[in-house]
Formats: structure tokens, sequence, C-alpha cells
């Protein structure tokens, strides 16, 4: 038998995601800002776009411990023609990992998608990484 890879089985879900989605970009970081797994479009940068995602996850959490308030479930930035960068922390055990997507407009659903991609993720991480 074989079966995939778990980073393998991400990269698979983040692909089926995006064209659900119709998302460009998305990428799965551990806090640091290595990426895990990805699916982008073409000239579009995982690497590039995983530093930026874990440069945000810090500038929130800091924001969020200066306002008191606990845990973040959905970072977005926006720009002036309405795409933005959604990122959804997740923890899976111990380990703590940001899913980031890029949605093309502001009238652009994800939450639905995103809520699935989590789920999958953290079933996907426990069965390969407990």
């Amino acid at each position: 038998m074989n079966q995939l890879s778990g980073s393998a089985q991400i990269n698979d879900l983040l692909s089926k995601m995006n064209s659900e989605g119709e998302f460009p970009i998305s990428v799965v970081t551990d806090l640091q800002g290595l990426p895990i797994a990805w699916a982008a479009s073409q000239g579009m940068d995982p690497e590039r776009q995983s530093a930026v995602v874990a440069l945000v996850q810090r500038a929130a959490t800091q924001a969020g411990k200066q306002l008191g308030m606990a845990g973040t479930d959905e970072i977005s930035f926006f720009d002036a023609n309405g795409q933005h960068l959604v990122c959804r922390p997740l923890s899976v055990g111990d380990y703590q990992l940001i899913l980031a997507v890029l949605v093309p407009d502001r009238d652009h659903t994800y939450r639905r998608v995103t809520n699935h991609a989590v789920s999958e993720i953290r079933r996907i991480w426990k069965s390969f990484w407990k």
C-alpha cells in the first residue's frame, strides 16, 4: 500500500481548498514561519508568504497581550482592493501551526472551507506526528 506522507496529504488538502475557495495561495507554517505545506498558483511565493505569516502572528500576539485579549481565532489584513490575507492559528497537541490563505476580494467567502481545512490538518497531523 502506497500511502502519501503527512506533508503530501496536507499539500493535497490545500490544493483542494484553494480550488474550492478560489484562493491563489495557502500555506501551513509553524510559528517561526517555516513552511510545512502549501499550494500556490503560478507566480505566488509560498516561502515569502510563510515568513510574512509568522510576522503577522507575532505582531497579533503582542497586540492581543497588550489589550488583554486571550488568543486569536483569526487575523486578517486587507489591501486597498479588498484582497486579504487570513491567518488561522491552530493547535495540534503541543504544536502551534498557522493556516494562511490569500482571499481575492472582500466579498469572497472563505470561513467554511478554512474551517474544514483546519479540522483536516489536525486529523492528518495527529495521524502522523501525534
